[in-house]
């Protein structure tokens, strides 16, 4: 019987007094039925049947008159139905010994045990997730079948590679910088400090970031690396991380671009020398699974020698299984990252690791509130990501709601499933990708991906994000100036709800889905 499903099946009254009403069970009636054989099985004769609307009723041998009951009838007008239930339960009770909260009635001599009528939560609870699971089938979306609510291809990014060649105070030949000019590296300016303690706080402070969005995974770092340094690094993580994902993020700002061939550049032992490295040599290394972060200018040249590669590796051919190797490039093959003041010079890289800093920077700029605030305010926004209850963390809640819902309405089935449902590091870092593309896109400056997404840096949602940020941050003044001010929540979600509510209203299976439906659901 389904979940919920409460039915009776009633048969007509004989017209002989010793015939007997017999209902079908429920849940619960099954459950006492038990009960009462098991326990009853050697005093009585008849077996109990049914336990409904308050009445008992035995079904006795038929030949035997002595065994039937004919004390017990059931009218045929709906007047009885209207009869207390606890009147029911005691005229029935008195003859059966069931229901008789004080246990003090007998049958055929014999003491009665006393029995209290079980909660249903028991029954709910026989059928509940398992069942569900064991009788729903799966299959694509698209087939008609609903797949199980619980996704079987889920994966973990366990192990991170952190490169970080920077060369403080040595610019590379190919990059001619402008003045004033982008400093800033994870928020930190290089030049505020000895070179080599920038390097330490910097990288530091990336892996302080890239935790946020993945806490138990283990992180390395190298500083200005050679290749044989990246290698030992690359195939030691490869080793551990056995079947999870690996992340390799390479910072290249103090490296000349990459080459035509895809090759990116280290430093040889006494840093008098770059030295390339093909892509092929560093996927031989990092094998499947595995993501790749690479923020530097020219950055598109890597991704199209991988595309390359992946067409001509064997394992792309037909029948095999293809790798899954995700990539993440800061810019088109024929571009160079922004230098203006305005970003900080790892653009790229805050709009993955830090996007609602980021966001709200590039906001205030073009915002009506630009008198008001400054970068010092939004520095110091109170709260904490998690807590929605904080002006940060209805933010970073608006902002995942926001993103979700432009992948989901963009992307297609399996291409979002992948990205944004089957592991948590690469769902964060694709949420942040879109908002790299819009930032980054206002510089003349194109984000790339693989695989590729379509442009969304125009898709109207982010229009309410602009309008949730507003309103957040007119409060941030008063916050900060009166500890005791209570942060007022945002009105999104409640009109995200209302437009939802109208195309239900409204809606049909001939137009396309509610495009607020991850907001719903979150």
């Amino acid at each position: 019987m389904a979940l919920g499903d409460l039915m009776e099946s009633r048969f007509s009254h004989s017209q002989s007094q010793s015939s007997m009403v017999a209902v079908v069970a429920n849940h619960l009636d099954r459950y006492t039925i038990s009960n009462l054989n098991n326990s009853h099985h050697s005093s009585l004769n008849q077996s109990v049947v049914v336990v409904s609307d308050g009445v008992v009723d035995g079904n006795s041998d038929r030949d035997s008159s002595s065994d039937s009951v004919a004390g017990v009838q059931r009218k045929e007008n709906h007047s009885n139905r209207d009869m207390d239930d606890s009147e029911t339960v005691d005229s029935s009770a008195s003859y059966y010994g069931v229901g008789n909260v004080n246990g003090n009635v007998a049958v055929n001599g014999i003491p009665a045990t006393s029995m209290a009528y079980l909660p249903q939560n028991v029954v709910l609870c026989e059928i509940r997730h398992d069942a569900f699971e064991a009788c729903t089938p799966s299959g694509p979306a698209e087939s008609g079948l609903v797949s199980k609510w619980r996704p079987k291809d889920r994966m973990k990014t366990g192990h991170a590679v952190l490169i970080v060649c920077l060369n403080i105070s040595v610019d590379p030949p190919d990059v001619i910088k402008i003045s004033p000019c982008a400093r800033l590296e994870c928020w930190i300016d290089p030049f505020s400090m000895a070179p080599q303690k920038a390097l330490d706080t910097i990288v530091k402070a990336l892996n302080f970031q890239y935790e946020r969005w993945q806490p138990k995974a283990v992180y390395k770092h190298l500083l200005d690396p050679t290749v044989e340094e990246v290698k030992k690094l690359c195939t030691t993580c490869r080793k551990y991380a056995k079947s999870e994902r690996v992340l390799y993020h390479y910072n290249g700002h103090g490296v000349p671009k990459p080459t035509a061939n895809g090759e990116i550049w280290f430093f040889n032992r006494s840093y008098t020398q770059y030295i390339p490295l093909p892509i092929s040599d560093l996927d031989s290394w990092l094998k499947t699974p595995s993501i790749y972060v690479f923020d530097c200018s020219a950055a598109g040249m890597i991704v199209n020698a991988f595309i390359e590669l992946q067409d001509w590796n064997p394992s792309s051919s037909a029948g095999a299984t293809p790798r899954d190797c995700i990539l993440l490039a800061a810019c088109e093959a024929h571009e160079t990252l922004p230098q203006s003041h305005e970003f900080p010079a790892d653009v790229f890289t805050s709009c993955l690791t830090t996007p609602i800093k980021i966001a709200l920077r590039w906001f205030c700029t073009r915002s009506l509130l630009h008198e008001s605030l400054d970068f010092s305010l939004i520095d110091r926004i109170p709260g904490r990501q998690t807590d929605r209850k904080t002006l940060l963390g209805e933010l970073n809640w608006i902002f995942t709601a926001i993103t979700d819902t432009i992948a989901w309405n963009v992307l297609p089935h399996d291409l979002f499933q992948r990205l944004f449902r089957q592991d948590l590091l690469v769902a964060s870092l694709f949420r942040n990708f879109l908002l790299a593309e819009r930032i980054m896109r206002s510089a003349n400056c194109s984000p790339v991906s693989y695989p590729m997404l379509p442009p969304t840096h125009q898709h109207h949602m982010w229009d309410a994000w602009d309008m949730a940020a507003e309103i957040c941050l007119s409060q941030l003044p008063t916050l900060l100036e009166d500890p005791n001010a209570e942060f007022q929540s945002s009105p999104f979600f409640t009109e995200q709800l209302t437009a939802f509510e109208v195309w239900l209203d409204h809606g049909s299976e001939l137009k396309k889905p509610p495009e607020q439906l991850p907001i719903v659901l979150q």
